[in-house]
């Protein structure tokens, strides 16, 4: 029973619920007799706004490419940047909407969403702008991130950058604030060789942290860079990413409670190995998940990246539900209102036609026939029409 508020009122037995509401009155009643409830998916890791597709590089990957030559080559993250400068805000908001919308169909009703196709204040601010945007117009929860780190910005050395972000981007992000026209959630920095170094991503997270920014960041990708342990030891929410994570790192993430975002699309994509998931979850690292959608990795699909990460990560389906529900919440600082059934918790749900929840893991790609409704805050929005008439099996 999910309240005018949004939030959950009760849940129980379906004949306890009756008897306890017999004299209620309700705007809607969905019979989900035979099907399976589950708690809205939650995205804790994607790149929604921007310009410019990458399928042209799909092509060099495939031929051994690796993402650093791509990147180095003037592809990558610089190729996205100078098409998303050039798009209006208008254009990035369309996009980004229709991407918002793919989302929600495969059943993800929280996304964390970053900027970081800029990498000036003008840019950065107009993608901030666009996903504000979005969260005062759309149903569905994003948690928003400020990726001004995201790559160093072609004339500057990484020193430059971070005191330009330092300088610069924070004030202006903190005033924006203030008064109300933006509201960021995190801090991100993509910690790498080539990229932001230890240094200057500490001196970056550090000071977002001082203005009320949640510490969440790439780390441990491509090069073991002790990101782990930096985010340990400055109280990091969560790191994503953790392909070349240390043994210490895992330790220290485990201790302070630093939740591992891992993206399954990625290694997969780029032919990386696996990040360690199940070191991790057997050393208490809060595992989540995320589809680290971008030109890079194009998917959209909570449940697909659930799948790969049973399949390549060997994690059961129970942690996959779990890291893409309850602890990929944890990972945005909402596990307090998000990412379970729970009297008291915001009404999100899925809803899928079948009678064993696995289904949405097992059918790799299912989710289109599979998935039946998917509510926000009690309110269904969307209704898949064909579920009604066709088996999920």
């Amino acid at each position: 029973v999910v309240c005018r508020d949004g939030c959950i009122k009760a849940v129980g037995q379906a004949d306890v619920i009756r008897n306890q509401f017999s004299g209620a009155t309700f705007e809607r009643i969905i019979d989900c007799s035979g099907k399976c409830v589950l708690p809205g998916l939650v995205d804790a890791h994607t790149h929604p706004v921007w310009a410019g597709d990458r399928v042209h590089e799909f092509a060099m990957k495939l031929a051994g490419a690796s993402y650093m030559e791509i990147h180095e080559a003037g592809g990558g993250i610089h190729f996205t940047v100078e098409h998303t400068r050039k798009a209006t805000e208008e254009e990035l908001f369309n996009t980004f909407k229709d991407r918002l919308e793919r989302m929600r169909r495969a059943g993800s009703t929280l996304v964390e969403c970053k900027s970081g196709y800029g990498l000036n204040l003008e840019t950065e601010l107009k993608m901030l702008r666009v996903i504000e945007r979005a969260k005062q117009s759309m149903d569905i929860g994003i948690s928003s991130t400020y990726c001004g780190a995201h790559s160093v910005p072609k004339g500057k050395t990484a020193t430059e950058a971070t005191d330009d972000i330092i300088n610069n981007h924070l004030p202006k992000l903190k005033e924006l604030k203030l008064s109300g026209e933006i509201h960021v959630n995190n801090i991100d920095v993509f910690c790498e060789k080539g990229v932001f170094d230890l240094d200057s991503t500490r001196r970056i997270l550090q000071a977002g942290k001082d203005i009320g920014l949640q510490i969440n960041f790439h780390g441990d990708e491509l090069h073991p860079m002790k990101s782990a342990e930096l985010g340990a030891e400055l109280g990091a929410q969560a790191i994503s990413h953790l392909e070349e994570v240390s043994d210490e790192g895992i330790t220290a993430m485990a201790r302070a409670k630093c939740a591992a975002v891992l993206l399954p699309t990625t290694a997969y994509m780029l032919r990386l190995k696996q990040p360690q998931a199940r070191k991790m979850l057997e050393e208490g690292v809060i595992v989540a998940l995320g589809s680290d959608f971008n030109p890079n990795a194009y998917c959209f699909s909570m449940p697909m990246v659930m799948h790969l990460a049973c399949v390549n990560m060997k994690m059961s389906m129970n942690e996959a539900l779990a890291a893409a529900t309850i602890n990929a919440a944890y990972a945005l600082g909402k596990s307090d209102t998000h990412g379970s059934i729970e009297t008291g918790k915001q009404g999100d749900l899925v809803i899928i036609n079948s009678s064993r929840w696995e289904h949405l893991i097992y059918q790799f790609g299912g989710h289109e026939a599979l998935i039946d409704y998917v509510v926000v805050k009690g309110k269904v929005i969307y209704q898949n029409e064909r579920c009604g008439t066709m088996s999920s099996y």
